[in-house]
């Protein structure tokens, strides 16, 4: 008799925020466990793996599980096995929409080896809901302890970032202690310095382009580091104004220790906190910078701030336009004519602020573009000629409409019960006393803001059909 073949993924996960156990719970050895146990099953034929190392297991926002699920539309894949529950994830509530609907529906096998769990025996386990519950409870108590840890090293002035400011290294002898890297401490000293004398940012930005030195980001890289800023377009290779003012407030140059300046729930974001909590630990290292310069510094950067009047001189088309080279924005320049009227072209932002040397100007001048804009439309009018046609495809895209409306309250409806769901899951919780009242109100409340911006969304959906019936948006 032919076994039915099942196209089989490993998933693996390690996660130190969930307190895993590296020895027993490494990608190797849940590499290995997974794979022997394949090689014992006929009925397996395996077809890849999906990892995330270093993801937490309290939400499904990982980048190997994604591809997983991707896979899984695709048809690629039938079956997934994983080492253990806690592996797969430790949120109880979408683990169990996973496993309960979600690979039933899509025809997904799932084994958990050490758990005895298999989808194809067709017994369900009662105690995989308690697993669950356990493992995201688990995760939650080892998150609070983590944090406590870390806090405790932050309150004594050891260093816990993964990379130092820019000026700073670790020491070879304790990671948690900051000393001077002299070469790009010279270049910190540098910036104040120029600062100091007069010079504005973006004229100390270009001034350290043209003497070839490399940025923050490409310094680390230059010395092995494997180090991404996020918030940096790919192409951006050079100092930037941005750059100079964020050394110019570090705190840390004065050789105090300052930490603490995010906060992020487990399920949450990452929070920026008021200064007032911050946790600043004075003469944990070496200055860069004296305090008397410093001090200097700061009042000249409040001084020379400026706020921005965004509602006057509005281009109509400020932030649609982009750089084809460099990806920056492009800027508008605008002067008098001889006649006392303005014009105004649009610059490549790069260009604007550090030259040629990073790209070129790509000019266009507004009215230039002003007129390609009005041609397209006005082709698109003439286009518009007969009413008919007009009619029949009005017809039939209101027909498509009409399905997409239906298709989107449908989802809403579907979302505004899961957010129910979960409002109602986080009372269970708090009456059990698995979380505190504390966290019980905030949990509540966020829940309680979903559900209004849902139900708003479905009510303006169905106000816009019984208004409107011929327009379905």
């Amino acid at each position: 008799m032919m076994l039915d073949m099942y196209e089989t993924a490993a998933y693996i996960r390690l996660s130190s925020d969930d307190g895993d156990k590296e020895e027993s719970n490494s990608v190797g050895n849940q590499r290995k466990l997974i794979l022997n146990y394949i090689k014992k099953k006929q009925d397996l034929k395996y077809v890849g793996e999906y990892v995330d190392d270093g993801y937490t297991g309290l939400n499904f926002k990982r980048p190997g599980f994604q591809k997983l699920l991707n896979d899984i539309k695709i048809g690629k894949i039938n079956c997934v096995i994983v080492k253990d529950l806690s592996r797969f994830g430790r949120d109880y509530i979408e683990t169990g929409r996973y496993l309960e609907r979600y690979f039933p529906d899509m025809g997904v096998r799932f084994i958990a080896i050490t758990d005895g769990i298999d989808s194809d025996k067709g017994e369900y386990d009662m105690l995989l809901p308690i697993k669950n519950l356990f493992n995201q409870q688990y995760a939650k108590d080892i998150s609070g302890k983590v944090y406590s840890a870390v806090k405790t090293k932050q309150q004594a002035g050891e260093f816990i970032g993964a990379f130092p400011s820019y000026g700073y290294k670790k020491a070879p002898d304790n990671k948690n202690r900051l000393i001077i890297d002299e070469p790009a401490a010279e270049v910190v000293r540098r910036i104040y310095s120029m600062y100091l004398q007069g010079y504005g940012k973006q004229t100390i930005a270009k001034k350290l382009n043209e003497d070839g030195i490399p940025c923050p980001t490409e310094y680390k890289r230059l010395n092995g580091d494997n180090y991404i800023n996020c918030r940096k377009l790919d192409s951006t290779m050079y100092w930037t104004q941005s750059t100079i003012k964020h050394i110019l407030s570090k705190e840390i140059y004065t050789g105090n220790m300052v930490q603490g300046t995010r906060h992020q729930r487990m399920k949450g974001r990452q929070k920026l906190l008021d200064k007032s909590q911050w946790i600043v630990v004075r003469n944990t290292h070496e200055p860069i910078i004296d305090r008397e310069t410093w001090d200097k510094v700061q009042v000249l950067l409040k001084r020379q701030h400026r706020d921005l009047e965004l509602t006057k001189n509005n281009s109509i088309f400020a932030g649609f336009l982009k750089c084809g080279d460099c990806g920056r924005s492009m800027m508008k320049n605008s002067w008098k004519r001889a006649d006392g009227s303005r014009t105004y072209s649009f610059y490549c932002g790069t260009y604007k602020r550090n030259g040629t040397q990073f790209c070129s100007p790509h000019t266009l001048p507004a009215a230039l573009l002003e007129q390609i804009v009005l041609d397209d439309l006005k082709m698109i009018i003439q286009n518009v000629s007969d009413l008919k046609k007009i009619v029949d495809s009005q017809s039939a895209q209101m027909k498509e409409k009409t399905k997409s409306y239906e298709k989107k309250l449908h989802q809403l409806s579907r979302e505004l019960e899961r957010v129910k769901n979960l409002k109602r899951a986080v009372y269970e919780d708090y009456r059990e006393d698995l979380i505190s009242k504390k966290e019980f109100i905030e949990y509540r409340e966020e829940y309680l803001k979903q559900e209004e911006h849902i139900q708003k969304q479905i009510d303006i959906l169905e106000n816009a059909q019984e208004d409107n019936p011929q327009e379905t948006f």
